[in-house]
């Protein structure tokens, strides 16, 4: 028997995202967000949702432009600072050490040490409640080449995302394989 826990932010898990943008001095700067996916193929894009309080909300409104930024298991420590700190108060590249860069395609920076990149223009901006979500085109998919597979794509054992349980507030490592995608059910 399923127990009703009433209407919750509970999907479990969610990926760790990293969202990267300049403020209005330039200054890059970078937060950790749960509120994201993709959502549509054609175009190509991602929505992510943040509370008009966040330093990256105005960063955003302002420049139009963000990058989605997946740290591998070995960047937790920083991913989670990007969490808990503003970018008001703090240059958080200069407090974690990892290397700012500036998008070829958008006006927004991204992590150089976390594995892959998603480089994103603003076409939609929807208010939803407590926070607002921007749908960004994907312009460009950047991934480091050590974690490619022999076909050319991203490799998630290589790149070793982590996850986030967003009611308990804990991160957890990807599975392991439990088969091919599109294939395995046809089994049944």
């Amino acid at each position: 028997m399923k127990k009703s826990l009433g209407a919750r932010t509970l999907v479990c898990p969610t990926p760790v995202w990293v969202i990267g943008s300049y403020d209005k001095d330039s200054k890059p700067n970078v937060m950790t967000a749960a509120w994201v996916g993709i959502c549509c193929s054609k175009p190509p894009s991602v929505a992510i949702s943040l509370r008009k309080a966040t330093y990256t909300y105005g960063n955003i409104m302002e420049r139009k432009a963000f990058t989605v930024n997946i740290p591998s298991e070995k960047y937790v420590r920083e991913a989670d600072y990007f969490g808990i700190t503003s970018g008001k108060d703090v240059d958080k590249f200069s407090a974690t050490g990892l290397t700012p860069v500036k998008s070829e395609l958008v006006d927004a920076p991204y992590v150089q040490e976390f594995p892959v990149v998603l480089e994103c223009k603003v076409t939609h901006t929807i208010e939803i409640g407590l926070h607002t979500q921007f749908i960004g085109e994907i312009l460009d998919v950047k991934v480091d080449e050590v974690m490619l597979e022999e076909k050319g794509l991203p490799d998630i054992e290589k790149i070793k995302p982590f996850l986030f349980s967003p009611e308990i507030r804990t991160y957890h490592k990807v599975g392991e394989y439990l088969g091919q995608a599109f294939s395995i059910g046809r089994k049944i």
